[in-house]
């Protein structure tokens, strides 16, 4: 009897489309799996950390555009900046894997490279200054997300197709953890090249990306099965739309409208937020209707995939409201506090960070490694129980921590991110049939994408209501403390506090900014340098900001242990050659 990877070979490629490539592994080769796995991993990799390098270099960015990121009218701006990359990518990845079906993985995964080497070229050459430079950064970085997406959207079902069932979670674990390191890694690699040159932000990616394309184009066989059909256009027109509408609405939500601290009772937002839902539930009725959908809708009969994606984005809203929440805490409070100025904090706080990539680092391949022998699902649960613990952890931490309990707790929530990585992918491809991998792959992508732009969302919105209750009076009273006066205090204190968290976020120190020269000029020397020093602001916040901390890690707990729950749905029993037995 023919094993599943004789299996997959007969159904892909046949062997004289690879005739004439001599030079490199055939898709035969028994190393062809690892070029498949090593080259995978590096586009993986590539996309991922541009979902976080500018996000650490946006202070440099907007000095080089000569554009003031904490102006109200530039907010919009920096949320697109952040944002738009993690949207594209969230709306395009399934029908860009329902394209790799249809007309094969490794076509559209190596035209995914091209793209995205090609746009890091043109951000990198903004002949802009102010609004017109922000907007060619915006534009062409949606155009490097359709790039990105493909590389998302493939790299999975490529591996599903290269590897046997025996060694498929570890190879998809080594992908995964090597996708989610990215964009911590990103952090510290942005953090490190805004000091010397903004655009080298973009330039890292050109000899990374032309050695990709090169060996992609090289190397790489389709060796799955192509299930030639039609595209899903009116799936695909309502997905976008209804998605973009969705997250658009949830973008604009958290910034202030109508003199209330958010803009959820914007029309437009509230436009964007129902109109979404609806296009969403009639693109749920099309995709019922249509022979060919890009979504097949059939596969969430399987619990087994369907749990796995709710899992995976419950998970990837925890994981990245925590990466928001500790650049803020870092670069906003403990940072200063000790002694780092405010210029310097991103760099450092990605540094400070690298325990949560370890911890990614170690577990990953290691759980991919274990669960192919005892099972997916104890390791996916298990992984989501140490997540809520750390979270607990970082919940009874004081905001002026000892850094050695800090860099262990968010050790082990790398430790629990890297141990459910791999096994989650591994029940969601192993749950689906050969022909549509490529599908279900990028529904994977979408929810962990969708989950990081709404964990922004979420946790924003969450912080902010937490601030709103005691940041007004903790400011006023402040300021005024040091001879600040009551109107230009009280002014400062009605400010949106989506505002202080921006700057936080960004490594600014707001104070000066707020007051100005003015009344700062006014003051004794010795509080003006009080008021603009590195102390002053972290103290002013902590409380407020731990406040916020309690309802966002709260959060995080629940969806962490909910998570876990739903990584031990079981589908039901049932025989099928396409996917491999999996360990009870």
């Amino acid at each position: 009897m023919a094993t599943e990877e004789t299996t997959d070979r007969r159904a892909g490629t046949p062997a004289a489309q690879q005739r004439g490539r001599s030079a490199w592994i055939g898709a035969d080769h028994p190393r062809y799996k690892w070029v498949a796995l090593t080259n995978t991993t590096l586009g993986i990799l590539l996309a991922t950390i541009n979902s976080s390098i500018v996000l650490i270099s946006l202070p440099g960015i907007f000095t080089g555009i000569r554009l003031d990121p904490l102006q109200p009218a530039n907010v919009s701006y920096l949320l697109w900046m952040l944002m738009g990359y993690m949207l594209v990518t969230a709306v395009l990845v399934v029908a860009l894997g329902r394209l790799g079906d249809m007309w094969g993985r490794v076509r559209i995964y190596n035209a995914g490279f091209l793209i995205f080497t090609l746009t890091s070229v043109i951000l990198s050459l903004d002949p802009f200054q102010g609004a017109g430079g922000a907007l060619w950064l915006i534009g062409w970085r949606i155009a490097q997300a359709v790039g990105g997406a493909m590389l998302m959207a493939n790299s999975a079902a490529i591996l599903t197709d290269a590897f046997p069932a025996r060694q498929r979670g570890m190879a998809l674990g080594v992908n995964m953890v090597a996708g989610i390191a990215g964009s911590f890694v990103g952090l510290v690699l942005g953090g490190a090249l805004v000091t010397w040159n903004w655009r080298s932000v973009f330039w890292v990616n050109v000899p990374i990306g032309i050695i990709g394309t090169v060996w992609a184009y090289k190397s790489l066989h389709e060796t799955g099965v192509r299930t030639p059909g039609r595209m899903d256009w009116w799936g695909n027109l309502t997905f976008a739309l209804g998605l973009t509408a969705l997250l658009a609405g949830i973008t604009y939500g958290i910034q202030p409208y109508g003199g209330h601290t958010m803009g959820w009772t914007n029309p437009w937002v509230l436009a964007g937020l129902i109109g979404g839902g609806a296009v969403l539930a009639l693109f749920c009725v099309i995709e019922t209707k249509v022979a060919e959908p890009m979504f097949p809708l059939r596969l969430f009969r399987d619990a087994a995939f369907a749990g796995g994606n709710l899992a995976a984005l419950l998970g990837s809203i925890a994981r990245g409201g925590l990466q928001f929440m500790l650049i803020i805490w870092l670069q906003g409070i403990w940072l200063p506090l000790h002694g780092y100025d405010y210029a310097d904090t991103p760099l450092w706080a990605g540094i400070y960070m690298l325990p949560l990539t370890v911890g990614f680092l170690v577990a990953g391949p290691v759980s991919g490694y274990l669960s192919d022998k005892y099972g997916a699902r104890l390791f996916a649960a298990a992984g989501f129980v140490v997540m809520a613990a750390s979270f607990a952890g970082l919940l009874a931490l004081p905001t002026d921590f000892g850094y050695g309990l800090f860099a262990l707790l968010v050790f082990l929530n790398g430790l629990g991110g890297g141990l459910f990585a791999a096994p989650n992918t591994s029940i969601i491809m192993s749950s689906v049939p050969a022909e549509a991998r490529g599908a279900a792959s990028g529904m994977r992508a979408t929810f962990q994408n969708a989950g990081m732009v709404l964990s922004m969302g979420v946790f924003f919105s969450l912080m902010v209501a937490g601030l709103s209750g005691s940041l007004p009076g903790t400011l006023t009273s402040g300021l005024t403390a040091q001879g600040v006066p009551a109107g230009a205090a009280h002014t400062v204190a009605g400010l949106p506090p989506v505002g202080v968290l921006f700057a936080a976020f960004l490594g600014y120190n707001p104070i000066q900014h707020l007051l100005g020269n003015s009344i700062l000029g006014g003051l004794p020397p010795e509080n003006a340098a009080h008021l603009t020093g590195r102390e002053f602001f972290p103290h002013l916040i902590s409380q407020p900001f731990h406040d916020g901390l309690v309802v966002v890690f709260s959060l995080a707990i629940a969806m962490s242990l909910a998570a876990a729950a739903a990584s031990l749905i079981r589908a039901r029993r049932r025989t099928r050659t396409s996917a491999p037995a999996e360990r009870p």
